[in-house]
């Protein structure tokens, strides 16, 4: 397995595919990255040379992340919760964010159910 932005990318995959592998990198980035760098997406990662690997590093240094973008993410939630906006408080409560309902489904982030009794009136 290749190393690239401490992360262990899968040799078999091409090469625009194994890039996604890397927290911060999508598809339409890793295609800029590659066209930026003039390596073919079609490539498998263990076809490539170790030259070809310094360009695709050297590319990626102008991107935040894995650990740097975790983290501006999670000081932004934080933030969030501690100005105490509409936002904070439904992250604070564990309840979706973007103004899906919550009387039905929502459970992903209010966790399995818990049965209240004299509910069924």
């Amino acid at each position: 397995m290749a190393r690239i932005a401490g992360v262990d990318i899968p040799n078999d995959k091409r090469v625009v595919v194994s890039l996604t592998y890397i927290y911060g990198i999508g598809l339409p980035t890793a295609q800029k990255v590659l066209k930026e760098c003039g390596i073919s997406e079609d490539v498998r990662v263990k076809d490539l040379t170790d030259d070809e690997f310094n360009k695709i590093r050297q590319a990626l240094d102008s991107y935040k992340l894995e650990g740097d973008l975790r983290r501006e993410t999670q000081l932004n939630i934080k933030r969030l919760m501690e100005i105490a906006c509409y936002r904070g408080m439904r992250h604070r409560k564990g309840l979706p964010v973007r103004g899906q309902r919550t009387k039905t489904n929502a459970r992903t982030r209010k966790g399995p159910r818990r049965t209240v009794a004299n509910k069924k009136k």
